[in-house]
């Protein structure tokens, strides 16, 4: 009789474990954010004018607050020249047309910050823009946002104090459903173990952010930087860079990516500034 018992309190215990971890995966709503690049403020026209991002970031804005999503990440190059004070005005004009509601993350790459940034101007991409790198939950999801050119240039004390506020971030949240860096610099383009050239990540130090990428489970990096949409795998996670929202450099027209996160995948689509849906639909279909 006591037997029966402790069999039947396991049954219970089995069943009640399998009902709360299907609510749990019940209870994660699909959702997506949007990644948008390199506008660029002056490069079409060589710092001689930006009438042409204007047109095409304006565009990018309108689409963004048709299709709402709860933030966007604006991974770097919001300029072409940081000492030209009217891009970066013309460009933080644009930007706050978008909806308030939409939160607004910036990861800034080399034209923002110099090909070898100092201190002095990351201290005033931070006094432009509010931060350099950021992290925070969404959804209990992890998104963590990198200052990329002090990686790419190895800068003393700056990269290893990033690094070191990587790793605690990081390991600190554990329990969440997915894992998302953002970055200028893709970190690799087509392969992990490749060169370094002037659009990647050395291989000494790609290694060492790698490797934590790899024991804390990251699911995604999405880069900027290329002009051109690219995606390559480490293991299980996805490095993706995504074209500009300016000038591209291949057939990729100006737009932007849209990036759906469910309980088992993360997906994303690039789209063209004509090719934008009116609606993003981030549940699976049947």
């Amino acid at each position: 009789m006591k037997t029966r018992r402790i069999i039947v309190a396991l049954i219970i215990l089995i069943v009640v474990a399998g009902n709360a971890e299907g609510q749990k995966k019940n209870s994660f709503r699909p959702f997506f954010f949007i990644q948008i690049t390199d506008p660029q403020f002056g490069m079409t026209e060589s710092d001689k004018g930006f009438s042409i991002e204007t047109e095409l970031y304006t565009r990018a804005v309108e689409l963004i607050n048709k299709l709402s999503p709860p933030f966007v990440v604006i991974t770097g190059d919001l300029v072409n020249n940081r000492k030209i004070l009217s891009q970066i005005t013309e460009f933080k004009r644009i930007t706050a047309m978008i909806d308030p509601e939409i939160k607004v993350w910036y990861s800034p790459g080399n034209h923002d910050v110099g090909q070898v940034p100092s201190r002095t101007a990351i201290d005033s991409f931070i006094y432009d823009y509010g931060h350099d790198r950021f992290s925070f939950i969404y959804r209990n999801n992890l998104f963590i946002g990198l200052n990329s050119p002090i990686i790419k240039n190895k800068i003393p004390g700056l990269e290893e104090d990033q690094f070191e506020w990587l790793r605690k971030i990081i390991s600190e949240n554990k329990d969440v459903s997915h894992k998302v860096i953002f970055t200028h610099y893709p970190f690799f383009i087509t392969d992990a173990d490749e060169a370094e050239v002037y659009s990647n990540i050395s291989p000494d130090i790609r290694k060492k952010y790698l490797e934590l990428f790899r024991q804390q489970e990251v699911d995604a990096i999405f880069a900027g930087h290329l002009h051109k949409n690219t995606s390559a795998k480490y293991g299980k996670m996805e490095m993706t860079a995504t074209s500009s929202a300016g000038k591209p450099h291949s057939e990729a027209p100006p737009g932007f990516r849209v990036i759906i996160v469910r309980p088992d995948s993360i997906v994303s689509t690039y789209y063209g500034l004509d090719e934008a849906p009116s609606k993003i639909r981030t549940k699976k279909k049947m």
